[in-house]
């Protein structure tokens, strides 16, 4: 008995070990490939796809550009991914708004756009999603708020009424629901190492690095096409120009070719 017991520790561990080897090794190979061809092995893989609501599914196909343009078997990976948010986070109301199934598929779908060109794309740097019927009073910043992201209380804060207007009107590079996972998108990847956080985090650096040369922000700033706010500081940069880059993408590349080829790698997509 004792025999049979030291085989199968031995067997346990020697397997253990051989894992870890093969993880260590595989993320080794994948760093090196990102860094030639700056995207991960594989992105999508899921051998059993989770299921959306037939609700969910004629909300997508009826206000979700993003969704429609994907080919059929990406948009499977789309709902999987869907409802993959859906189960992860908590979904809170402030003030009696009543949240919607098709409120919930909405938040979803716009966190999964961003993120639907990473591996790992669900974000542990919050845990719920609030959403106030209109613009709301911070008691932390003593101000009102359209939305925001608070890393300290977890959390990702909406008005809905805001949250609506930027899909509302798709082109005038206002998106809340696009600027507020953005700066989580940012938070995330300065937080985790895994390959799509590290391939997020260097292209986001050379675009820093890119726009920090004075005659270069100077040449953005006169554009007049993306908003003052932008240039508050680094966070808001990066969430302003992915708003655009999903609002108005012919005219971002036709005026920033080389910066909006940037955004794509580092989101690892195509507009």
């Amino acid at each position: 008995m004792d025999n049979i017991i030291l085989v199968v520790f031995t067997f346990g561990l020697t397997f253990s070990v051989v894992i870890l080897l093969f993880g260590a090794l595989f993320r080794l190979l994948e760093y090196c490939f990102g860094l030639v061809f700056d995207k991960p092995f594989f992105v999508h893989f899921c051998l059993f796809p989770k299921k959306i609501s037939h609700e969910a599914l004629l909300f997508l196909n009826s206000s979700f550009p993003f969704y429609t343009r994907l080919s059929d078997k990406k948009k499977i990976y789309f709902e999987h991914r869907i409802a993959s948010v859906l189960d992860e986070y908590e979904f809170v109301s402030r003030e009696g708004f009543v949240i919607t199934e098709e409120i919930k598929v909405q938040v979803a779908a716009t966190l999964t756009m961003l993120s639907f060109g990473m591996r790992e794309y669900l974000c542990d740097v919050f845990d719920k999603i609030i959403i106030y019927p209109s613009v709301y009073f911070s008691r932390i910043t003593m101000r009102y708020h359209k939305g925001e992201f608070n890393p300290n209380t977890r959390a990702v804060v909406f008005s809905w009424e805001d949250f609506q207007k930027g899909f509302d009107v798709s082109t005038d590079n206002l998106n809340l629901g696009i600027h507020e996972f953005a700066h989580v998108l940012h938070y995330q990847g300065l937080q985790r190492n895994d390959s799509s956080a590290v391939l997020f985090s260097r292209m986001y650096n050379e675009i820093n690095e890119e726009v920090s040369v004075p005659s270069v922000r100077e040449q953005l700033i006169q554009s007049n096409y993306f908003r003052i706010y932008g240039f508050t500081n680094q966070f808001e940069f990066l969430a302003v120009i992915l708003e655009h880059y999903f609002e108005t993408p012919l005219e971002f590349e036709t005026r920033f070719p080389n910066l909006y080829k940037k955004v794509s790698l580092m989101l690892n997509i195509k507009q």
